[in-house]
């Protein structure tokens, strides 16, 4: 009897950014069926891949990690979930208010390990106008004015999460949920 295949979700962080670590999704896509992921699909440039495996979460990440450097010749990290979970993430953020109000501006952030004890203490302490709740491994941050003057940015987001992390849009994260949804009833 095979493996069960199972729906997942891997966000590539820091590609396609100011012309640099070009990754094409038509060519994310074949990288992940030479992998043996069935299903595939991307969504936008920034490297949002759905897909079907029987690999584990950690192993699909580094089984993509590897194939990017590979392939492309340069690291790319991955974060990658459950469809599952992913899901809950796109049920409700923590600030159902925003998610129709400023859904560019309303961002989740997941990283590649659980999140630090202290994750949400640091973030808030940068500040300002923003709101932030960590839900389980997902911190959402309101940026109630946009993010351009914000303080907290990647670098601190990674810093108090305790590991590479990305961030997506509430936008974004819903897409995701229409892709996730079709892909496992594919």
């Amino acid at each position: 009897m095979g493996k069960t295949l199972k729906t997942q979700v891997a966000l590539l962080r820091g590609i396609n950014v100011a012309g640099k670590k070009k990754v094409p999704m038509a060519e994310l896509r074949e990288q992940a069926a030479k992998l043996g992921f069935e299903s595939v699909q991307t969504y936008i440039q920034s490297g949002n891949l759905v897909y079907r495996s029987t690999l584990s979460v950690a192993a699909a990440q580094e089984a993509l990690e590897k194939a990017i450097a590979e392939h492309f010749g340069f690291d790319v990290e991955a974060v990658v979930r459950t469809g599952a979970r992913w899901l809950e993430y796109a049920r409700e953020s923590a600030f159902p208010d925003a998610e129709e109000a400023r859904p560019n501006t309303l961002l989740l952030a997941i990283a590649k390990t659980s999140p630090k004890a202290d994750a949400l203490k640091t973030i808030l302490a940068y500040a300002k106008n923003e709101r932030a709740q960590l839900l389980g491994d997902a911190l959402w941050i309101d940026y109630v004015d946009g993010s351009g003057r914000s303080k907290i940015r990647p670098a601190i987001i990674q810093r108090a999460m305790g590991s590479s992390a990305t961030t997506r849009n509430w936008r974004t994260v819903q897409k995701i949920a229409e892709l996730v949804r079709e892909t496992s009833n594919s």
